[in-house]
């Protein structure tokens, strides 16, 4: 399974050409099996425009598969883990959701398409399978 990170939607969703985004444009096309972490869902939303724009979001993500944490006690333990593993090794982790989302897809054994430096420094600390391009 692949999972799709809120820095691709974001680019997906705005139209914006990276290399990220034509990979999840691929992915869509070939009806590859992937899903969105359920804390991108908060990530997309919380930077709608306007009212009109977070409909739109809401809509959108009603048609796509959340995919949440299979337990979500053990996964906020472990995400703060990540966080805390990669302090200690001198690596900085800018968003604590960054390592609930990397813990999610760990949880899945998926691989996690992303344009976000974090989750590169995440994977130094867990087996994290990235795609950033």
């Amino acid at each position: 399974m692949i999972l799709a990170d809120s820095s691709v939607l974001i680019d997906v969703l705005r139209a914006r050409r990276t290399a990220a985004s034509d990979r999840l444009r691929e992915v869509v096309r070939n009806e590859s099996h992937w899903g969105v972490p359920l804390p991108c869902v908060l990530e997309v939303l919380q930077g709608a425009r306007d009212e009109v724009e977070w409909s739109a979001l809401r809509k959108f993500f009603e048609s796509q598969q959340l995919v949440e944490a299979r337990n979500a006690r053990d996964a906020h333990v472990a995400a703060a883990r990540i966080w805390f593993d990669a302090r200690r090794r001198g690596l900085t982790i800018r968003s604590a959701t960054d390592c609930l989302i990397a813990q999610i897809a760990l949880d899945h054994d998926a691989l996690l398409l992303h344009d976000d430096d974090d989750f590169e420094r995440i994977a130094k600390v867990r087996p994290l399978k990235t795609l950033r391009r």
